[in-house]
């Protein structure tokens, strides 16, 4: 039963060993928090998660990719109060993930050209890239630190930062987004600068109080990108600059978006939220090549994990695929300490008090990933609490089930 048993990240005591993952809820607008954030995460933390954590932060204007993302400045800190406060009060603690999106964005967005560790261009948007100058990575290290004080002031109990997943601090690492040719290029330790000042800045901003932990890559997922010997390295160094507890995952949402997440990209689902119409077509031409699928197994990133875990001393959160009670409770018999869901809790927000209940219960989630495809327009929502759903979209969840089945 030690996944109901209580456990510290930092200075923070959790009551049990779950928690809420950074899945982008895409319930914000124009970049303020709303009451159906508000609601989901309350309800939630109802639910018995150990702590909730809402997800992707931007630390400053041009770490935005979306209008439905926060924006974690002081004028939200009122309306974020009244969110932690109301999970603290279901007895959960409250954790907001920080980071930048790097060259993930649009300028409409960003307020500019996007940034990133190195010019170039994204196709996703489709947007040219201006690399960070030097003076300017300080500036963004300092952006960290202060969005960890306005955490702190909405009540937050822990901050997640993200560097991970292809945004700005992992395109830094990763040497398939880092050309730079100064100190912040080239060899590993160069790679990690800008990780180890921005972790600086947090952990000063963190103090005594704070629960910090970072989420990073086990793998990039594709070639040329980081593997897992250079990512144990990166994990090493997180543990010495202080970091309380590692969130281990996995690949790039501009390179290999299905290795984060497995299983398949509804395509049709995805496209039909979109409001560009050259957009909307040209991923429905050519999605089925950019988003290629990674076939979806429970716990699929455990045997990656126990590498990390055979390496570092830190707490660390496992996930990936975590569906079932006997599956939360394998990966604590492997030596991890905390386990963290995102689909499971949109599917059933209760998951956690329902395998307190029973030891054979296992989420209704089917992993067709529509909640995945309409979060990039919409708010995310499980595709089995919404009834009218175009016929086409049902036919294409439909054709995805009958696939995976075979």
């Amino acid at each position: 039963m030690k996944l109901f048993t209580p456990a510290k990240i930092g200075p923070v005591e959790l009551r049990n060993r779950t928690i809420r993952s950074a899945a982008f809820e895409g319930m914000g607008k124009d970049n303020n928090p709303t009451a159906m954030l508000r609601d989901y995460h309350w309800s939630v933390a109802e639910g018995g998660v150990g702590m909730t954590t809402i997800a992707y932060a931007g630390i400053c204007r041009s770490a935005l990719s979306f209008k439905t993302q926060l924006w974690l400045r002081p004028e939200i800190v009122t309306p974020l109060r009244e969110i932690t406060d109301g999970i603290h009060s279901r007895g959960a603690k409250a954790s907001i993930q920080i980071g930048h999106c790097g060259n993930m964005t649009h300028p409409s967005t960003a307020g500019g050209i996007p940034v990133g560790a190195s010019t170039g261009f994204n196709l996703y948007s489709p947007t040219f890239v201006r690399g960070l100058r030097k003076d300017e990575l300080k500036e963004i290290a300092g952006y960290f630190g202060d969005a960890v004080r306005t955490a702190g002031d909405a009540g937050f109990d822990c901050v997640e930062v993200h560097a991970g997943h292809g945004y700005l601090i992992s395109q830094f690492l990763s040497p398939y987004t880092n050309h730079r040719k100064d100190e912040y290029g080239g060899s590993l330790s160069n790679r990690m600068r800008f990780m180890q000042e921005c972790m600086e800045e947090v952990m000063k901003a963190a103090g005594s109080d704070m629960g910090v932990l970072v989420k990073m890559n086990m793998n990039d997922g594709f070639k040329g990108g980081m593997k897992e010997d250079e990512c144990l390295k990166v994990g090493e160094e997180l543990e010495r600059l202080g970091a309380h507890a590692l969130v281990l995952s996995g690949g790039f949402v501009s390179k290999a978006p299905m290795y984060v997440m497995r299983g398949e990209m509804p395509i049709w689902s995805m496209t039909h939220y979109m409001t560009q119409w050259w957009l909307k077509y040209g991923v429905r031409i050519a999605g089925r090549f950019m988003i290629p699928k990674e076939p979806f197994k429970e716990l699929y990133f455990l045997e990656q994990a126990k590498l990390f875990r055979e390496r570092l001393k830190l707490p660390l959160v496992y996930v990936g695929g975590v569906v079932s009670r006997e599956g939360a409770e394998k990966v604590l018999d492997e030596g991890f300490d905390f386990i963290q869901m995102g689909r499971a809790l949109l599917n059933e927000p209760d998951f956690v008090n329902k395998m307190k209940l029973s030891s054979a219960h296992r989420c209704g989630c089917d992993h067709v990933n529509y909640c995945i495809a309409r979060m990039y327009s919409r708010e995310m929502a499980c595709h089995k609490h919404l009834d009218n759903l175009p016929e086409r979209i049902q036919r294409e969840i439909a054709d995805i089930k009958a696939r995976d089945s075979r």
